[in-house]
């Protein structure tokens, strides 16, 4: 069956009173909601997806799709919502799941329809058998005829209400499945907790698997690989208008609706020919019987002795596979003569779907749509894309001495520039963000910040409090929280990062405590955070470095990794030649202003000479 006859409907509409009156699907799971879960497990089954619902009716129509509730006069469980199913059904068939199932099957639909069409049945449903036990009956999961809701609508009126008896007078058929888990159901807060961290790592998981770790000393790339094994995409979807894709990651494969180009045509103004005409060995005398401009199909077939003049991006004519360019010929009135050999078969003809098969995929899961991108899915007439949802990073300073822009700078105060720095490296990134400003130094403040920050957002980003010195309290309450790790990891500027993941009131986030220094601050957002959090959207970016020649010496030890700004110029070879921008503390943050890129000398590297070749980032496009 094909999948274009089937309609999927996520039931959703219960009371929610097992979960303190919330609505199972909208809780929290893993990164996003239980009903997302579904509709990304059921919509590449489906033609369409609804939902029933019967409140909070317009947190269930962000996700996209129609929602109905039930139109019976009383409480009447997932048979109402499955009565509103197939009452604005719009295909054949009706595929039904749970909104607190977020295991289902990746082919249910598939199963259940070959059970449907091989038994000429009106209604499939799932079943799960335990090794020694009897098959247990999941009806809620099932497949059924659109025009059946007449049947479905007099057992309601007659009072019934068990989900396995309104079918007992249709022909229904069981489909035994293997996995019981992929039915199973959520209904509870505890089991909801208890699943959601069930497969996600721990951090001393990830960090056994290596051998030397020691998080006082903790080289760069461990540290990167140790958060990038440890964060986990948010796999929560929306659709967007085309416009609104740019600088968003692609949540589904763009499969192209066409071939382009749509027909075969012309690469340059010219004249359309047949390529048996042409002669090696002579010239080639043709009649011209019309012209054809893009955009037209002329209709014309010419003959053999004869040609179209026809414009770049025209249609080929019938039976022309060649086409000789304008300044090849030599035109007079309706006959051309073009030379021997100044043109073979097949020159200058594009084929219908050269550049793109119809069916083959124009752009890939996780990629960040750029504008040759928008210009790419506008000639495919593709309207909206599926997208990550963005990413909301939520992000404070911690300090008592730490002053806002704007009010009076107190003697022994400072201006607290890392929230504008964390905000413009966040903003690039296509965030949503929480800027909470500036948390004093104290452990009930800092307890409701990070508490307010993980019930709101996906991502943490503190500055400040993580180093050598710094209060107690700070590594007692994240620890307190959540999993969460304190790192002495060797480099410079950055030398401390607190990183892991933290809960509250059955939420999480992922945070990253980066050191107070404004120029560590950028260093180690850029080389620990950014990663991470593209890898939460769903993409797959890392930093790319450029191989540039160094203009001085630089001094370095080995066994840390060092990043010092520079400025990257040409040199008078063309080749890239980069300069140090002299002073390399971690506060003098206007060094970071003026350099416009950074030079990466890495853990096993020791001093440069002039000449050498070494790694450099490139700020443009990243800052």
């Amino acid at each position: 069956m094909d999948k274009h006859l089937i309609t999927g409907l996520i039931l959703a509409g219960g009371r929610g009173s097992r979960m303190g009156n919330v609505d199972k699907g909208l809780q929290p799971f893993r990164g996003t909601t239980m009903a997302q879960h579904v509709l990304e497990r059921l919509a590449p089954q489906v033609d369409s997806i609804i939902i029933n619902a019967n409140r909070n009716l317009e947190d269930w129509r962000a996700f996209g799709v129609p929602v109905w509730p039930d139109q019976t006069a009383d409480f009447a469980g997932p048979l109402a919502g499955l009565q509103a199913g197939l009452r604005h059904c719009t295909t054949p068939w009706l595929l039904a799941a749970p909104c607190d199932s977020p295991f289902l099957p990746p082919d249910l639909a598939q199963r259940l329809a070959a059970a449907v069409e091989a038994e000429d049945a009106d209604l499939a449903y799932a079943a799960t058998q335990e090794p020694g036990m009897r098959a247990q009956a999941h009806p809620v999961f099932c497949l059924v005829k659109a025009s059946r809701l007449p049947e479905l609508s007099q057992y309601l009126l007659e009072g019934g209400r068990r989900v396995d008896g309104w079918y007992k007078d249709l022909k229904a058929v069981e489909v035994l499945f293997e996995d019981a888990d992929a039915f199973r159901n959520i209904n509870t807060l505890d089991e909801l907790k208890g699943l959601d961290n069930m497969l996600a790592p721990s951090l001393a998981s990830v960090t056994s698997c290596l051998s030397s770790y020691d998080p006082d000393a903790l080289p760069v790339r461990d540290a990167q690989r140790i958060i990038r094994d440890f964060v986990q995409p948010v796999s929560a979807v929306e659709k967007v208008a085309l416009r609104a894709a740019l600088g968003r990651v692609l949540a589904q494969d763009v499969v192209s609706p066409i071939d382009v180009p749509s027909h075969d045509n012309s690469a340059m103004d010219g004249f359309a020919l047949r390529g048996s005409d042409l002669r090696s060995d002579a010239p080639v005398t043709l009649r011209v019987i019309g012209t054809t401009f893009a955009g037209n199909a002329s209709g014309m077939v010419p003959a053999a002795g004869e040609c179209v003049r026809i414009m770049t991006g025209g249609v080929m004519p019938e039976g022309c596979d060649s086409v000789a360019p304008q300044e090849f010929v030599r035109q007079d009135g309706d006959t051309i003569e073009l030379s021997a050999g100044v043109i073979r078969p097949g020159d200058n003809r594009r084929f219908a779907g050269e550049d793109l098969k119809a069916g083959s995929p124009a752009l890939s899961k996780g990629r960040v749509v750029r504008p040759p991108d928008l210009g790419m899915l506008a000639s495919l007439g593709v309207p909206e894309v599926a997208v990550q949802r963005r990413l909301r990073v939520a992000f404070f300073s911690t300090g008592d001495e730490l002053r806002s822009v704007g009010e009076p700078l107190g003697e022994g105060c400072v201006y607290d520039s890392n929230r504008y720095t964390i905000y413009g490296m966040l903003q690039r990134l296509g965030c949503d963000i929480v800027d909470m400003g500036v948390v004093r130094d104290d452990p009930a403040a800092l307890e409701a910040a990070l508490r307010s920050a993980c019930e709101n957002a996906d991502a943490i980003i503190t500055s400040g409090g993580v180093s050598v010195g710094a209060a107690d309290y700070t590594r007692q309450i994240m620890a307190k929280l959540g999993d969460v790790t304190f790192w002495k990891i060797g480099m410079r500027p950055g030398r401390p990062l607190a990183f892991g993941r933290i809960q509250s009131n059955g939420r999480s986030a992922f945070l990253f405590g980066l050191p107070g220094n404004p120029v560590a601050v950028m260093v180690s957002f850029y080389f620990f955070a950014r990663e991470a959090l593209l890898r939460m959207m769903g993409a797959e970016a890392p930093l790319p470095l450029l191989r540039a020649r160094s203009s001085g010496a630089i001094r370095k030890k080995p066994g840390r990794t060092e990043y010092q700004r520079g400025i990257l110029t040409r040199g008078a070879d063309g080749e890239p030649e980069v300069r140090i921008t002299g002073s390399q503390g971690s506060g003098i943050l206007r060094s970071m202003s003026e350099a416009n890129c950074m030079v990466v000398l890495h853990d096993e590297q020791g001093n440069v000479a002039a000449g050498d070749a070494v790694d450099v980032l490139v700020f443009e496009g990243l800052m």
